[in-house]
């Protein structure tokens, strides 16, 4: 496999977190397990090859906390239509599939679009083709042509928020040329 190599520079935050990762899962932050749980990282970093996650640079916290506050009240909201369909209509839902493509290629951004969907009870990422930036989205009580409009509208939605929380400003450029505003 031809890959250009990663300066250990450019992985130090993996790094980090991977040693801090190891010292919860061990509940151990000692100084001589947290040695050997870095040594692990760069074993790990230099044995299995990751994409580099590229970061756009911008974090708005001015959207993002509206963006919380949004997002907890669809968990709530979801949590309560998904306990009304168990409990009235049972068996008797019926579910989707939904091909859903995103604007952004981002892996960042796919895959933060895909992990807010998939927080939100009801819907789930079944699949997702980076190549297209595609995600196949499971939605829960979709009957007609209407609530198949309405969930990709949804899951588009979400990633025109994180966009403007997070994303580049490539990306915020065309997102605001697409939608006007």
């Amino acid at each position: 496999m031809n890959r250009r190599r990663i300066s250990i520079r450019q992985e130090l935050p993996l790094l980090v977190w991977l040693v801090f990762v190891w010292g919860a899962l061990w509940q151990d932050f000692s100084p001589g397990n947290l040695l050997f749980g870095a040594l692990i990282a760069v074993v790990v970093a230099r044995l299995f090859y990751l994409p580099p996650v590229e970061l756009g640079g911008r974090f708005s916290i001015v959207r993002a906390v509206p963006f919380a506050i949004v997002f907890l009240g669809k968990v709530v909201a979801a949590s309560f239509q998904v306990l009304f369909l168990a409990l009235a209509r049972g068996p008797k839902v019926t579910n989707a599939v939904v091909a859903v493509q995103l604007r952004s290629h981002s892996d960042l951004m796919v895959t933060a679009t895909g992990h807010v969907l998939s927080l939100i009870p009801g819907s789930l990422v079944v699949e997702v083709d980076r190549s297209t930036s595609t995600l196949y989205v499971h939605g829960l009580n979709v009957r007609s042509g209407e609530d198949i409009a309405n969930l990709r509208k949804e899951v588009r939605d979400a990633e025109a928020a994180l966009i403007r929380i997070m994303g580049t400003r490539e990306e915020l450029a065309a997102l605001k040329e697409e939608v006007g505003a």
